[in-house]
């Protein structure tokens, strides 16, 4: 009877706590997808090999705290993009409300629709009603080189740039080629 016990009590640990038993780690390869873009089109991890990825999972579209987090990663998009960063918005929200939340604060990034959850669960942001607030950067490899657990949504992306830049350095000046 205590054996029994003690599987049950497992199982619904296991349940409980899905990302348990899969605790990402930096360093690892990161966990790959295959998600719907805010455009309709399919994007894969993979697709973005060679870029630092920033990929910020938050709650809802269009609510208080990610409209201060997605702005604060409009406005810091060129610099992001000068390091050679591609930045990734996620949530369970539909292609259509991605569409609207994107054109009403003219986001220039892609949001991805994790209807299914199974991006949240790959990263263990999975929760009943919405993905936890977190970001991860993914290195040029595919690795897990930075994670950024239970965000404030006010300064993040300010954090995550000054993190890219103290760890891939600032872009150098492309020496000019004589012309011919």
């Amino acid at each position: 009877m205590k054996k029994l016990s003690c599987l049950l009590v497992l199982l619904v640990l296991s349940m409980a706590l899905p990302g348990w038993a899969k605790e990402l780690k930096l360093g690892q390869k990161a966990p790959e997808f295959t998600a719907t873009t805010d455009s309709g089109k399919s994007l894969k991890l993979q697709d973005l090999q060679g870029k630092f990825v920033i990929l910020y999972f938050y709650p809802k579209d269009d609510t208080p705290g990610c409209t201060i987090e997605a702005k604060g990663f409009e406005q810091l998009y060129p610099k992001f993009q000068a390091l050679g960063a591609e930045i990734l918005g996620v949530s369970y929200d539909s292609v259509k409300s991605h569409q609207a939340f994107k054109q009403a604060y003219q986001l220039p990034f892609v949001l991805l629709a994790d209807t299914d959850r199974k991006m949240a669960k790959a990263y263990d942001v999975d929760q009943p009603f919405f993905a936890e607030r977190n970001t991860f950067i993914i290195s040029p490899e595919g690795t897990l080189v930075a994670m950024f657990r239970d965000v404030n949504p006010s300064g993040h992306a300010q954090e995550v740039l000054d993190w890219l830049e103290q760890n891939q350095g600032t872009p150098k000046p492309k020496a000019s080629q004589p012309s011919d």
